[in-house]
């Protein structure tokens, strides 16, 4: 029997009617409770439902939606079956999620709210081996002639009325499954080409499950997760596995827009994140200090620079601190810190967890300055997630911490990072020869990363191994971490580096539209719509002068030379960007193709000067 059917019946007995999932109420909209015992009793159900609508043992369930407690119910419910689920994005298109349907063979779909059902409709028909559809949302208006589509309660009550033969044969189920089983089917977003099934194995999980417990500082009594990002990232839904196994309670937030409202009510002790979020709350806090009285900022400047002495220079390296250093700091952290977090809404925080991208030195610092722990790790789906992260102690910054136990890491004559150990993938689904290009017969898997292995064995990443772009001039460009310097900017949502076989580096930048209003407005700088607004030449050179300070450090072939501010975001409507939000650079550098060519036409700055 797998450990992930075995959980549930040591957890009931564990924990029993104590809360394990809170989450909003469909109708209410208010947060409510589902208990370990309740939550065993919903997996049974579906279950048995799963196993009468035809699900076979290691065949594939897709689940299309937000995140919600029937996510999890439904995980559990295949695994008592040996059946593998299939997450896809809630934000994915209707091309895409019909791509990992047919691909993975699934014979069910599970469909979130009205967006995702009006797309199962279609699926239906354009996926010849798709039966069934569950919709979770009961304000989902059906078409009354879906015969195939049946609600979550009905799908629920057939499972509760299910026969002994069907309870048999999801018992006998349960009691054959071994670690081999495929646990998960993981497509990757992929920024080029289509989505890879990523085969992850029981075993797989396993090993991340004990390598998480030993290096985490997990309380199951006083722990409270937050599930913010979406649960078909391997990120979040490997995380909440972890807390799951652990007893650790865990809140799901629905929709992402909703987060910070969802992090001021709920005070999670714990959240995965990107560093976008962390980003936007750096500056936010930032903007506050800016314009607070001066003898409060020069206290929150004292304030910080004894954060960051007491928790880098000793607490990071498990040293006491002086005496008076840890005076002072414990008369900030009442005074500052404590409400510092409060107003972000983690006052209890423990530690969070954080990847998908560079978070800049200067940011994770701050962030650690002022109490807040965060965790920065780097993994990718073949890998089951993390390769690396944070320990409470002994993390430098600048890396993203020393290999979990139990995995390999080495760096390639190439600079790639390579990964070998238990929690690496079986392969990728129904794609034997892209598989063989990153799976040597002897596991060490190609992450496509450059890095390098710092003296104490940490990991540093570099770029991507594809986007790192020559110029015309020989030198080599890492897109990323221009990226990330910017990224830090009020005024800077997104941003797109180009550079590759051109003269020299430049840029799209899409601005944090609501700061460059404020900000021109308070300058009285007239404008009719963002279009204007953005080809302002008060507005260019105020966003030069910002660009200019986060690169005076670098050398002159990594500067960016030229750019152009554009008065739309990128999105993952448009295809610029992937599910996780990265950016798809053979999208945008042919979309964009007339405006970069523009950057690099002799007569650029007088036409933007104009």
């Amino acid at each position: 029997m797998n450990k992930f059917v075995e959980l549930l019946p040591q957890q009931v007995e564990r924990f029993g009617d104590r809360e394990q999932l809170r989450y909003r109420d469909y109708v209410t909209c208010q947060w409510t409770s589902m208990s370990w015992l309740q939550f065993q009793q919903q997996v049974e159900a579906a279950a048995r439902s799963l196993c009468q609508l035809g699900v076979e043992v290691q065949g594939r369930l897709c689940l299309f939606t937000q995140n919600c407690p029937e996510v999890l119910v439904t995980h559990f419910a295949a695994f008592c079956n040996r059946a593998v689920p299939v997450p896809i994005y809630a934000t994915s298109s209707r091309d895409e999620a019909a791509y990992i349907i047919n691909d993975s063979g699934a014979t069910l779909l599970l469909a979130g709210d009205q967006e995702q059902y009006a797309i199962a409709v279609e699926l239906l028909e354009q996926c010849p081996g798709l039966r069934h559809v569950v919709t979770l949302n009961p304000a989902v208006r059906r078409s009354e002639h879906d015969e195939r589509v049946i609600t979550w309660e009905e799908f629920l009550a057939m499972g509760r009325q299910a026969g002994a033969a069907v309870a048999s044969t999801v018992e006998q189920r349960s009691a054959e499954g071994v670690e081999t089983d495929l646990i998960y089917l993981i497509y990757t977003s992929g920024t080029t080409g289509v989505p890879k099934g990523v085969m992850l194995t029981h075993s797989n999980f396993n090993a991340a499950m004990w390598a998480h417990h030993q290096r985490l500082p997990l309380h199951p009594d006083t722990d409270l997760s937050l599930s913010f990002l979406p649960l078909s990232h391997v990120f979040e839904l490997g995380f909440t596995m972890v807390c799951m196994t652990v007893g650790i309670r865990v809140a799901i937030n629905y929709n992402p827009k909703e987060i910070q409202r969802t992090v001021k009510e709920v005070q999670p002790t714990i959240m995965c994140s990107v560093p976008r979020f962390w980003e936007k709350v750096y500056t936010a806090i930032r903007d506050n200090f800016d314009t607070a009285p001066t003898v409060l900022r020069m206290l929150i400047k004292r304030a910080i620079a004894v954060g960051k002495t007491r928790n880098l220079k000793y607490a990071r390296l498990g040293k006491k601190a002086p005496l008076l250093i840890e005076r002072q700091y414990q008369y900030f952290e009442k005074k500052v810190f404590t409400r510092l977090r409060a107003a972000i809404g983690i006052e209890r925080g423990n530690f969070f967890p954080t990847a998908g991208a560079m978070l800049s030195d200067r940011i994770t610092e701050f962030l650690h300055a002022v109490g807040i722990n965060i965790v920065i790790g780097y993994g990718l789906t073949e890998t089951n997630a993390s390769v690396c992260f944070y320990e409470n102690e002994g993390w430098t910054l600048g890396t993203v911490g020393y290999p979990i136990p139990s995995l390999n890491v080495r760096i390639s004559e190439q600079n790639e990072i390579l990964v070998q150990g238990p929690t690496v993938m079986k392969g990728y689904f129904n794609k034997p020869e892209e598989t063989a290009a990153v799976l040597e017969s002897d596991g060490w898997f190609h992450t496509g990363d450059c890095g390098e292995i710092n003296e104490q064995g940490q990991l540093i990443l570099t770029e991507r191994l594809k986007d790192l772009y020559k110029t015309s001039n020989g030198k080599y460009i890492a897109p990323q971490m221009l990226e990330t310097a910017l990224g830090q900017d009020k005024f800077i949502e997104q941003v797109a580096i180009i550079g590759d076989g051109r003269k020299y580096v430049s840029a799209l930048i899409v601005p944090d539209f609501e700061e460059l209003k404020a900000w021109a407005e308070k300058r009285k700088i007239k404008f009719s719509s963002i279009e204007e607004l953005v080809n302002n030449a008060d507005t260019h050179r105020m966003m030069e002068q910002r660009i200019e300070g986060y690169q005076k450090d670098l050398a002159s072939y990594e500067q960016i030379k030229r750019f152009v501010l554009l008065p739309r975001p990128f999105t993952m409507e448009a295809g610029e960007l992937t599910n996780t939000l990265k950016i798809r650079r053979a999208v945008i550098n042919k979309r964009y193709a007339p405006l970069i060519d523009a950057m690099y036409a002799a007569d650029f700055r007088k036409k933007k000067n104009a």
